[in-house]
């Protein structure tokens, strides 16, 4: 049975007393405690899939005691290295993300904005593999739903993981709008580096865009789309400013390439400012942060701009990560 619980930040809400009393279950969750929770029937093959709601509760909910919602906020300061939280995991990169960090044997925790439209992720999922301890990948995924729009909503969706990896951006929907880029690209990410922050969670992996920080073509041409090179120049700049351990990727034009382009094209890594053009497919971008987030200490505190080329040598990620340089003296080393 899928687990699910709802939470309003800072405690833990139940559902509202209008409801049915006979369409409830039990179920054990977090530390030891018992809540009523509704049956859902959204996932019904999903038996094993935890979908939790951390958006804002309609008015007409109750709250539970303060002890059990204390008793959460304090097992989020203690980080679990094996769990990661991908935000926009429903994306073109980021849902090949949360595969390849899978693959990683790290736990996820999914976020979307909506939990029916993570059905195709969580299918893709259940097509995996059986990983080395002979477990379904589907079972260290977590479906979070929240709104990056509303700040109160993020930190519990973040829960005790160790590394995030935030890979939302304004999509061809939000074409016409032309708030779009500023309140997706810079201002929901600013809201999620910020809950990081206060989570201190220990690396924070953004994807970005080639030519955010000089101009240069044919990057320069997506300024066309409402400035959004600018607004992600300034989620960059608030995630250097936040003090966060950090990775920035900057990957050239994802468009075109499908996943069988890594078969002809080799992924190529360079330092902040140098590319300006190329492409690279969303799973190479992909595999780059699993890697990331695997080898934290190779990507601490760097820009990385990402392309892939017919003619260049294959070559292991962290080898390729090794070379570019950081942008802090300090030595990040992960907790064992």
């Amino acid at each position: 049975m899928m687990e699910s619980c709802c939470l309003q930040s800072p405690a833990i809400t139940t559902v509202p007393s209008s409801l049915p009393r006979s369409g409830f279950i039990e179920k054990p969750l977090g530390y030891g405690r018992v809540f009523k929770l509704p049956r859902c029937k959204k996932y019904p093959l999903s038996r094993k899939l935890k979908v939790f709601d951390f958006r804002a509760q309609a008015s007409g909910t109750t709250k539970t005691n303060s002890e059990v919602a204390g008793a959460i906020s304090n097992k989020a300061d203690s980080k679990d290295e094996d769990l990661a939280f991908v935000a926009g995991a429903t994306g073109r990169v980021g849902s090949r993300t949360v595969r390849e960090l899978l693959k990683l044997g790290f736990q996820v925790r999914a976020g979307v904005r909506s939990a029916q439209k993570a059905e195709t992720l969580v299918q893709s999922v259940k097509q995996m593999k059986l990983n080395s301890e002979g477990t379904t990948p589907v079972e260290k995924l977590e479906i979070v739903e929240y709104d990056l729009e509303k700040q109160d909503t993020i930190a519990p969706a973040l829960g005790n993981a160790s590394v995030v990896i935030c890979c939302i951006g304004a999509g061809e929907k939000e074409v016409f709008d032309i708030t779009g880029p500023y309140r997706i690209d810079y201002q929901a990410t600013q809201n999620l580096i910020h809950a990081a922050t206060v989570a201190k969670v220990n690396h924070f992996i953004l994807v970005s865009s080639l030519g955010t920080n000089k101009v240069g073509f044919p990057a320069a041409i997506l300024n066309l789309f409402w400035g959004v090179l600018i607004w992600k120049r300034k989620a960059e700049e608030a995630l250097i400013a936040s003090g966060l351990p950090y990775t920035i990727v900057r990957p050239g034009g994802m468009e075109r390439p499908t996943d069988a382009f890594k078969e002809t094209h080799n992924i190529t890594l360079s330092t902040e400012d140098t590319l300006f053009g190329g492409l690279v497919s969303n799973l190479q971008v992909a595999e780059l942060m699993a890697c990331m987030a695997k080898n934290r200490s190779l990507s601490h505190c760097k820009v990385v701009e990402v392309g892939a080329e017919r003619t260049a040598p294959l070559r292991p990620m962290e080898e390729l990560l090794a070379k570019i340089p950081s942008q802090r003296a300090d030595i990040y080393s992960p907790k064992i």
